[in-house]
């Protein structure tokens, strides 16, 4: 069991909800069981090429996907996931 942490823009696509605790054994997987929550959070998280947007930020425990297998990256019991849009803003 993994725990998510839902940003508050997708919050209102989980019952309100700012952590859920799911079953997954990828990052892949874990998006197609949110998407079975609400098949929107699928589209605002992944590209039409199913990839991690660019505005959007995965970390398992504080690790930036980025730097480990994307969304292929291996999850493991208690893991800690967060889902972070990232902010524009400046002048």
């Amino acid at each position: 069991m993994v725990k998510v942490k839902i940003p508050g823009p997708l919050r209102k696509l989980v019952d309100g909800k700012d952590e859920i605790h799911l079953e997954a054994k990828t990052l892949k997987e874990l998006i197609e069981k949110l998407a079975e929550i609400n098949p929107e959070i699928k589209s605002r998280i992944l590209d039409e090429n199913g990839e991690v947007r660019r505005f959007i930020n995965i970390y398992i425990n504080n690790e930036d996907i980025r730097f480990l297998k994307g969304i292929n990256s291996e999850l493991k019991d208690g893991d800690e996931i967060s889902i972070i849009p990232a902010i524009a803003g400046g002048k």
